[in-house]
């Protein structure tokens, strides 16, 4: 996990360099993005904010997530029911075990991982730009939970 408040600054600085405001609104959306420990949804975001921005829309937090995702600072985490989750901490190709149960996101670290993606070019011949790698569980939690 990269140090929260570095990514924070690097967030703010790429907006600084794009001539974006630095809105209340957007630096606080920036900053639960390069703080949180999880993997937040839009409407995460949202929840966290409406109490603070009251008159914030759920529309201005799509929109400063999907620029942020453009820009190459957060992460987005598609899946097949349509939700999407979001790392700002770390907005780069990495692996993640995911909760079948309660949806929690666990992000190991594996550095076998830059060593598989240089054999699978190996293999294939292709160059690889990108990649996305989860594993797929029950968490401890849920397991523990199971148990009683």
């Amino acid at each position: 996990m990269a140090n929260p408040q570095d990514r924070y600054a690097i967030i703010v600085e790429k907006f600084r360099k794009k001539s974006l405001k630095l809105t209340p609104q957007r630096l606080a959306i920036a900053k639960i993005l390069a703080l949180s420990k999880g993997h937040p949804s839009v409407e995460e975001i949202f929840e966290q904010l409406k109490k603070t921005f009251s008159t914030m829309s759920l529309a201005t937090v799509y929109r400063n997530v999907l620029l942020l995702k453009s820009f190459g600072e957060v992460l987005e985490l598609s899946f097949p029911d349509g939700s999407n989750r979001y790392d700002g901490n770390r907005p780069y190709p990495h692996p993640h075990v995911i909760c079948i149960k309660c949806g929690a996101i666990v992000d190991p670290a594996l550095d076998a991982l830059k060593d598989l993606t240089h054999l699978v070019a190996k293999e294939t011949g292709f160059q690889i730009l990108t990649h996305r790698f989860d594993f797929f569980g029950i968490c401890r939690r849920c397991q523990n939970s199971d148990k009683k």
